[in-house]
């Protein structure tokens, strides 16, 4: 009977759901469109990358090389992300920056590959950006924030 009961406890911690563990549940964020907005503003790959946290081909956004100056913005919203002053080669393929506009990128966990990893969101639409990593320029912040150049939108400084 103890066996039995021992079972019963340890299979409900188990199969118990916490909020914490819901994905489903959505964070409220100031621009809020439904998927049919989204997909008739988006391109299909802006689509992929903003809404469904798809990651683009590495070396196929033009804004990987792109060095001039300005601001890099949300390609859904228009919020400006990332400045061009803190934009560097990470060698990835994928346009890489040193530090975000503060405030205009939210942050959480995934565990898509198996392990954690910090991702990140447009702080006003909640557009998946790509992760961050600990393996930037020692230099400043030693922060890669590796982004889809296609979550992007470059604004020259005029």
């Amino acid at each position: 009977m103890k066996k039995i009961a021992l079972l019963l406890v340890v299979t409900l911690m188990f199969s118990c759901k916490s909020k914490g563990q819901d994905k489903d549940e959505k964070e409220s964020f100031s621009v809020n469109k439904t998927d049919s907005q989204w997909k008739a503003e988006l391109t299909d790959m802006e689509y992929y990358v903003l809404r469904e946290a798809g990651t683009e081909r590495a070396f196929s956004s033009p804004l990987n090389n792109e060095y001039r100056s300005g601001t890099f913005h949300c390609a859904a919203c228009n919020t400006p992300l990332f400045k061009s002053e803190n934009k560097f080669d990470s060698g990835t393929g994928w346009p890489s920056f040193d530090q975000e506009i503060k405030g205009n990128v939210a942050f959480s966990t995934d565990y898509d590959l198996g392990y954690a990893r910090t991702e990140e969101h447009c702080a006003t639409c909640g557009g998946h950006l790509g992760h961050v990593f600990n393996d930037g320029p020692k230099d400043t912040t030693g922060k890669r924030h590796c982004i889809n150049g296609v979550a992007l939108d470059f604004v020259p400084e005029n």
